[in-house]
């Protein structure tokens, strides 16, 4: 029976030894760097080869094909309306409330019952949170 027990035991302590082989963080030896401490001049971005011709003509890293080439850019009015808009600045919520509602254009008045919705859920998740 003892010898039962002291199997058991060398069967534990060699599971032990096993998990903790497992367990144990180990790194690969093949990766090494190149240069000293910091290596910071091999990470900088390389200057670029383009020429302002090139880089005026195109739009250099637009490409999302294997094969293809960099798009061209276009005259201003080869490009649709709603281009240009995009990056106009729209009213926020706090100053839609001060305008008067029917006087408001319908772009506006879209907006406001947008943000307005989205704050009265937004309000509405954070009383029921609370609770």
């Amino acid at each position: 029976m003892a010898m039962n027990c002291i199997k058991s035991l060398r069967g534990i302590v060699i599971a032990k030894e096993a998990v903790g082989m497992v367990d144990r963080r180990t790194f690969s030896a093949g990766a090494k760097k190149k240069g000293g401490k910091g290596g910071g001049a091999a990470d900088a971005p390389k200057a670029s080869s383009l020429g302002k011709e090139v880089k005026s003509t195109t739009t250099v890293g637009a490409n999302i094909l294997k094969d293809g080439t960099d798009p061209k850019v276009l005259e201003d009015s080869e490009y649709p309306i709603w281009l240009w808009r995009l990056l106009d600045k729209r009213p926020a919520l706090s100053e839609l409330r001060r305008k008067n509602i029917e006087t408001l254009p319908y772009e506006d008045l879209k907006r406001f019952v947008k943000l307005d919705n989205r704050a009265r859920i937004r309000e509405n998740n954070f009383s029921k949170a609370k609770n």
